[in-house]
């Protein structure tokens, strides 16, 4: 073993240092990859492979992204932390780091080892065995494929080597491996597909019996009777693992609740008929969530990925019944790759269940106004319409959305004269008392706080001409942008193009202009009205399922070429999706972002940063209580914090929200949350929320540091007259940072110990 490693640390030194050149110097990290060429890959080649490649090539492609995307993290990940080898930049001094001696040499500890980072490990070589793997499937399709995917690992390998992140066994190692598990993957598909097609798929197995040699083009009419059954029967399967899929991500713990989940977990505390700015939904969702699961970040968004299956199992049939089952699957892989319904599909907010209430409600009015329409239909589209309301009050604009269908539509009028739209109003206005009862018994206070939020309400700038006309272009423009990413470039455009195509046609197409009056009121009245006031991107979420369905009804029928579009479309949607998930993969594409440039630092860092100030209370005094600057932070400290967790719902809780004397969210309807009343002569700690964040490395912090220009840090909060004169004395115990594994500063705040209060 001895003689094994000498002689592998002397092939190390000699391939690393006697064989250095400026060429090489230049070469060999290009051959090790960098962002730039993952990206290009990810954006240019897998799309161009998915449209224009031939069969064969599609499976050969697919089959590359799973050895690389599975056989890194199983196989490769998991041996490096059991040989946990140290990479040779570490143990070695003389070592060429990317061709720096010694760059990245780490002295030993006192004990004789060195930092256990998980980037460290040695063996086996990754980049060895992605390579290898996808140049063995490679070669398993395309014989040729030899003469230049094996040669391209092999240098790949060797500038694992040259850069002195490897040694030769490692890049050895690794290669064989990668080629091994890459033809056990190929066996394991060709026996997956003949167990799982010859049974639910039999006309596409039937077409491709051998995964290798896929000689037809596999393509299958859309109005055959069996293809339309196995395409609906791949959708079910699709939902079937999303679901799994996104219950398994929230299990992990990866990303932290919001604020507003937070927030709302308090109200699943304190059932209600109502609360101060929501309907009881919510409350409800998450109450059943933890009743399962427990007070866990799972038990709270349990509902979500569930009411986005069902969500997707609606869509799905309903589209492959008036359209056809492919376009309907088409349309299902479109949902997977729209930025704002994959947030839906993951946090438990309130948009989930009024985009789930609201389709609902689309497809069975459809049912309710055609000739045979039956009563039935209209009282599920009262009981959806209900439901909704109970979820988020915009579903009552779907009232409006039946208005301009009726009006615009004469055949439809017809219904007015039967029973059915008198018992869906009926069951809809059921459905909203609880809503109403819990109103007058607090003043109609939520009616004045949804009007606030609307812009409608309090004080009214007295701006210049031209200033209110930039003000207002700003609000257009930045909703535009924000429904332009949320929404996918290219559906955003292609959504719109099909309004137009479904106004124009609207005699003839009745199906797609009932989905144009149940989608374009809500998305065009919000962005007409971004000209008055800003409007929040979400705010259109219900209307995005038939907007996207009229979409999919439109372009089936176009002699376009629009296809390819589409599905460039929906691999940009899923490759974004993905990042979305885990924007830590942003690092390994472009750079490590800023904690407040990271697009997930709204629900990064919270669980740290509330055993933090858990930490400071129990240091400034043991029977302290906390007070939050925000009805988020609230929910937030009193969910990651187990005392402040388990004494949530006791008649003394340990976490309150600041007191401002005026009434802007719930806790003022709860008396256990009223602490100038029930903590009289209580010590106290303060917690306010800074921001912005200080900027970190990464590339921002680069260019200013070329710039020479210093980050801008935030001054420490200076406490209130009003907050200081509740307490005796109060101690400025100064700023924290939060940071997370990777060293980046996610949330700042600044704690203020408070002597007894008055």
């Amino acid at each position: 073993m001895n003689l094994l490693q000498s002689f592998d640390a002397a092939l190390f030194h000699f391939i690393n240092s006697t064989l250095a050149n400026p060429f090489f110097d230049w070469l060999m990290p290009i051959l090790s990859g960098n962002g730039i060429s993952w990206l290009l890959a990810l954006f240019i080649g897998v799309p161009a492979v998915l449209i224009w490649g031939s069969a064969r090539l599609r499976i050969c492609a697919l089959l590359m992204v799973l050895v690389v995307t599975l056989g890194d993290p199983l196989v490769i990940g998991s041996i490096k932390e059991s040989v946990s080898r140290y990479r040779p930049f570490v143990t070695q001094p003389d070592a060429r780091l990317f061709g720096q001696t010694g760059k990245g040499y780490v002295a030993p500890l006192h004990d004789g080892t060195r930092p256990p980072k998980a980037n460290h490990h040695s063996m086996p070589s990754a980049h060895s065995a992605n390579w290898f793997g996808m140049a063995t499937i490679a070669f398993l399709f395309f014989r040729r494929s030899a003469w230049v995917m094996f040669p391209m690992a092999a240098s790949v390998a060797f500038s694992r080597i040259y850069n002195g992140v490897h040694y030769p066994t490692d890049v050895m190692v690794g290669g064989i491996l990668g080629a091994g598990y890459a033809i056990a993957m190929v066996v394991t598909a060709q026996g997956i597909w003949n167990f799982i097609a010859k049974r639910i798929f039999p006309a596409w197995h039937a077409q491709l019996p051998n995964l290798l040699k896929p000689e037809s083009a596999f393509k299958l009419e859309i109005g055959n009777q069996k293809s339309e059954t196995e395409w609906l029967r791949l959708g079910y399967g699709v939902i079937l693992l999303a679901l799994i899929g996104r219950w398994v991500y929230l299990a992990s713990g990866i990303i932290n609740l919001s604020q507003d989940e937070a927030y709302q977990w308090l109200w699943s505390k304190h059932l209600a008929l109502s609360y101060y700015s929501k309907p009881p939904g919510i409350a409800l969702l998450q109450w059943f969530g933890t009743s399962l699961w427990g007070d866990t970040e799972f038990g709270v968004r349990f509902c979500s990925p569930l009411l986005a299956a069902i969500l997707s199992v609606l869509v799905l049939r309903f589209v492959a019944r008036e359209v056809g089952a492919k376009p309907a699957f088409l349309l299902l892989l479109i949902t997977f790759a729209v930025p704002l319904l994959v947030v839906g599909s993951v946090l438990m907010t309130i948009d989930p269940p009024l985009v789930l209430c609201w389709m609902w409600a689309v497809v069975a009015g459809w049912r309710a106004v055609q000739p045979d329409g039956k009563t039935r239909d209209w009282l599920i589209v009262g009981l959806a319409l209900g439901l909704g309301f109970l979820c988020k009050y915009t579903a009552m604009l779907q009232l409006v959305c039946w208005a301009i269908f009726f009006v615009l539509h004469q055949p439809a009028r017809i219904h007015l004269k039967k029973i059915g739209p008198r018992l869906a109003l009926l069951v809809f206005g059921i459905c909203t008392l609880p809503v109403l009862i819990w109103n007058a018994q607090h003043g109609w206070i939520t009616a004045l706080h949804v009007l606030g939020d609307a812009g409608m309400t309090g004080p009214k700038q007295s701006l210049a001409l031209g200033e209110q006309l930039l003000k207002s272009l700003n609000y257009f423009l930045e909703f535009t942008g924000a429904e332009l990413g949320l929404l996918n470039p290219i559906f955003f455009i292609a959504a719109l193009m099909a309004m137009f195509i479904a106004w124009k046609r609207r005699a003839e197409k009745t199906l797609w202009f009932f989905l144009l009056c149940m989608s374009a009121p809500v998305f065009l009245g919000h962005w007409l009205f971004s000209f008055h006031s800003r409007v929040q991107p979400n705010w259109i979420a219900a209307a995005v399922p038939p907007m996207l369905c009229l979409m999919v009804a439109v372009w089936s029928e176009s002699k376009l070429r629009l296809k390819p579009w589409l599905i460039a479309g929906i691999i940009l949607g899923l490759i974004a999706s993905a990042f979305l998930h885990d924007s830590g993969l942003l690092k390994h594409l472009v750079a490590k972002l800023p904690g407040d440039k990271d697009p997930a630092h709204r629900i990064a860092g919270w669980r740290e940063t509330a055993q933090l100030v858990e930490a400071e209370r129990a240091k400034f005094d043991t029977n302290a209580f906390i007070i939050a600057d925000h009805y988020g932070t609230t929910g937030l400290y009193s969910f990651y914090s187990a005392p402040a967790r388990a004494a949530a719902k006791s008649a003394t809780p340990l976490v309150y929200c600041l007191d401002s004397g005026r009434t802007i969210n719930q806790f003022p309807f709860w008396d256990s949350y009223n602490y100038r009343q029930h903590c009289r002569g209580q010590n106290a700690i303060f917690v306010v929320r800074l921001d912005p964040y200080p900027l970190e490395s990464g590339w921002t912090g680069k260019w200013l540091r070329k710039q020479k220009v210093s980050p801008i840090v935030p001054a420490p909060r200076v406490l209130s007259d009003g907050m200081a004169a509740e307490f005796e004395s109060v101690t400025n115990l100064g700023v924290r940072e939060i940071s997370i594994k990777d060293g980046r500063i996610f949330q700042r705040v600044q704690i203020f110990g408070c002597y007894h209060l008055k």
